[in-house]
């Protein structure tokens, strides 16, 4: 270990002492293997992808993936990833361009629109129509290139995207109107095919968000699942994203976005040449990057292949429907919506009639099931919307199921004794007297402080109470306290 933190250590470290703290911090983490972790991880239960992915990273961790034209590697290889992606997702003329996750995939095709808006449309101040359940990352999209994100309410039983509001949505400024494939919340199916006409209609592009269900939905139909028709075969649908880190099972940093035809993704590029070094031109928000991350997407579509791919999904939905089949079974949870695989959300019912969704047996049951060794991922209420929590299903997860019920239903027992789990008075007096416009660095830190965070970037041992303030805050200063907390994470 060095001596100091602060500084490197004079001489260098051996590498295997190096090695040797890397997998010391590793114990911490949440298990990425093993189908324990609900979110955030894709275990297709085959151990040999792991050894895989990581050899052809290293094949290729020093080309510089910046230009194809003194690396033609890194053009095959995108080309053949793009090609698998067209080809499944596809329709004729789809072109692509292979990105570092889900969020630079949403951000790219929010340039697009914007772009293709300013040049065939003139529109100078661009909105961007998205359902309620649409991504955060197309937010951050709005934030960063300067669109007005204008948000439509979804039907408040099935969770979906309401077709005819986001229809009435749309104004002679609406640059891209956006349905998901699955949603991250809940995992329902928005209306793409309703969404995708009346954009067209308009005049108006259409981004179908499939990081999540984009490579598991299309082989769910090879195992006789009805799947409705989400991708560029439909209609009025001119691009979408799909991520391989999640149901392609590859490591993190592997997406693609799919354009209807070259011309839009045209307005994907960035090229410059009026300054005196080389003529830059990237397709994506990154400039120079290894062509390691690339190299082992290729590489495990390459393995897995179209019958592997079939019998992972296959996995998932029996996952899937055996993990809803056994949550209804369990009183006084609610499974939301109708999830088409892969992705499952459940609030826990209580209060004074027994009904109605309570935050604080969500929030009880997420931390009793984290001691059981169980990540679920807590999701918290918005616009009706009740608090839940969110499991995401991968072929892992298919021995798990009856060993995931069976400590839930004692986490929902245990939960329901113990004291409700509510936001103490006076924080929450303090909390509603709050400005987040006017909230300085040492006044979020007291709060943070007052809610149990130690100032030092970790999460107590139990979450509830924390989250129960989140929950109890207007979202303004939800996001002030995050960044705040995010601040203390990383802090030198």
């Amino acid at each position: 270990m060095p001596t100091d933190p602060t500084r490197l250590p004079s001489d260098g470290r051996s590498a295997q002492q190096v090695l040797a703290e890397l997998r010391t911090l590793r114990e911490t983490d949440a298990p990425t293997r093993g189908g324990r972790t609900f979110a955030y991880v894709y275990d297709a239960g085959r151990a040999e992808l792991d050894g895989l992915a990581a050899a052809a990273y290293t094949e290729l961790a020093t080309v510089n993936g910046l230009d194809p034209t003194v690396f033609p590697s890194v053009a095959r290889l995108e080309n053949d990833v793009v090609r698998a992606a067209a080809a499944l997702l596809g329709a004729p003329g789809t072109q692509g361009t292979f990105t570092s996750g889900g969020t630079e995939s949403i951000l790219l095709a929010v340039k697009a629109a914007r772009d293709h808006a300013r040049a065939a449309r003139g529109i100078t101040a661009p909105q961007l129509v998205l359902p309620a359940t649409a991504h955060a990352a197309f937010h951050k999209a709005a934030h960063y290139l300067g669109l007005e994100a204008v948000t439509v309410p979804v039907d408040p039983a099935t969770f979906r995207a309401d077709a005819a509001a986001m229809s009435a949505a749309l104004t002679d400024r609406t640059a891209l109107v956006v349905a998901s494939a699955p949603s991250y919340a809940h995992g329902v199916l928005d209306p793409v095919a309703e969404i995708a006409a009346s954009a067209a209609a308009r005049g108006v592009l259409c981004h179908v968000d499939a990081c999540l269900g984009g490579w598991l939905l299309p082989w769910l139909r090879g195992t006789g699942h009805q799947v409705p028709a989400f991708d560029l075969s439909v209609p009025g649908v001119t691009s979408l994203s799909v991520d391989l880190h999640k149901y392609a099972y590859t490591d993190k940093g592997a997406s693609v976005v799919l354009y209807a035809d070259a011309e839009l993704r045209r307005h994907q590029y960035f090229a410059h040449a009026a300054w005196p070094g080389y003529p830059v031109v990237n397709p994506t928000a990154q400039g120079t990057k290894s062509a390691g991350l690339l190299a082992q997407a290729w590489a495990v579509l390459q393995h897995v292949g179209e019958a592997g791919y079939t019998a992972l999904a296959g996995r998932v939905a029996d996952a899937s429907e055996r993990l809803l089949a056994g949550l209804r079974g369990i009183g006084g949870v609610r499974v939301l919506g109708e999830p088409v695989a892969g992705v499952v959300a459940f609030t826990v019912l209580g209060g004074a009639s027994g009904t109605e969704p309570d935050p604080g047996l969500v929030l009880h049951v997420a931390d009793e099931m984290r001691a059981a060794g169980w990540y679920l991922q807590p999701q918290l209420s918005y616009e009706g919307m009740p608090p839940n929590l969110h499991l995401t299903l991968t072929p892992a997860t298919v021995d798990r199921v009856e060993g995931l019920l069976g400590d839930l239903a004692a986490a929902l027992r245990t939960a329901r004794e113990l004291p409700p789990a509510a936001v103490d008075p006076g924080l929450a007096e303090l909390a509603a007297g709050l400005d987040p416009e006017l909230l300085g660095p040492q006044e979020a830190e007291a709060v943070l402080a007052y809610a149990g965070l130690d100032g030092a970037g970790r999460l107590p041992a139990r979450t509830a109470p924390v989250l129960m303030l989140l929950e109890a805050l207007p979202a303004p200063l939800k996001e002030r306290l995050l960044k705040e907390f995010l601040g203390t994470v990383f802090r030198v």
